[in-house]
């Protein structure tokens, strides 16, 4: 009764921990520039004594859908969304290089441009975003930062930095807890000087609602499914009891 017990609570304890990554993506349907969280496990075999007949569920390590979402289009100079496969370089809570696709930039009190969650952008020269008092603000397709300084005329332009765009191996990137993208090494990555940015845009999450909503319905019925397991073994231990109290 014990392994039946395991293998169906490793069930139910897997189902839980998908069912907690399909409700995050969503609660995420609507947030620019998110990447769908994927939720796998496999069987593994149950090591032990006698025939190699029971599985249990193990989680493999999550991964990140990183196709492209929707571009919608809004007309402000400081939105931007990536063309292709590229990534922007922002500097997380933890002081260290991070990437998100996250394209809604703002200027904080201090004049730095940052993402909408307030992380700052990187530029190309490896430091942050410093934006002087400016009459306007544009983003070329580039990256380049280009504005028109506090009392000068149309035509007085100057040049203040490029946007740190970065190409990541898929295979070595992997989201963190703070839901920015991250490499496996940690180290700050060179910047991709031909990935392209469309000012005026913002790229819509990827999560397909339609599928979330079922995938959670499907691991709901699972998780019932291994709850009855268990109900099934504490019933036969019982009766096991009652048969060994008769005689």
């Amino acid at each position: 009764m014990d392994k039946v017990v395991f293998i169906a609570m490793s069930g139910a304890r897997e189902n839980m921990l998908a069912q907690q990554a399909h409700a995050n993506n969503l609660a995420n349907v609507s947030t620019t520039g998110f990447k769908t969280d994927l939720a796998q496990a496999r069987s593994m075999q149950v090591f032990g004594e006698g025939l190699p007949t029971r599985v249990y569920a193990m989680t493999e390590r999550p991964a990140t859908d990183t196709t492209t979402g929707t571009f919608i289009q809004t007309g402000r100079t400081l939105d931007v969304a990536i063309d292709g496969g590229g990534w922007l370089a922002v500097i997380g809570a933890d002081g260290k290089e991070a990437y998100t696709r996250s394209g809604e930039l703002q200027l904080n009190a201090a004049n730095q441009l940052v993402t909408g969650s307030g992380l700052p952008v990187m530029g190309n020269g490896g430091i942050p975003i410093a934006i002087p008092a400016a009459e306007k603000v544009d983003i070329g397709s580039d990256g380049t930062i280009t504005i028109r300084p506090l009392g000068e005329a149309a035509a007085e332009l100057a040049v203040v930095d490029r946007i740190k765009l970065v190409k990541l191996d898929e295979q070595s990137i992997y989201k963190g807890v703070d839901g920015l993208m991250h490499v496996d090494d940690g180290l700050p990555q060179p910047p991709d000087l031909a990935l392209k940015l469309r000012s005026g845009y913002l790229e819509s999450s990827n999560v397909n609602a339609v599928n979330e909503l079922t995938s959670i319905i499907s691991l709901s019925r699972q998780f019932e499914m291994n709850i009855k397991m268990m109900k099934t073994a504490e019933d036969n231990s019982t009766a096991a009891a009652k048969i060994l109290q008769l005689s």
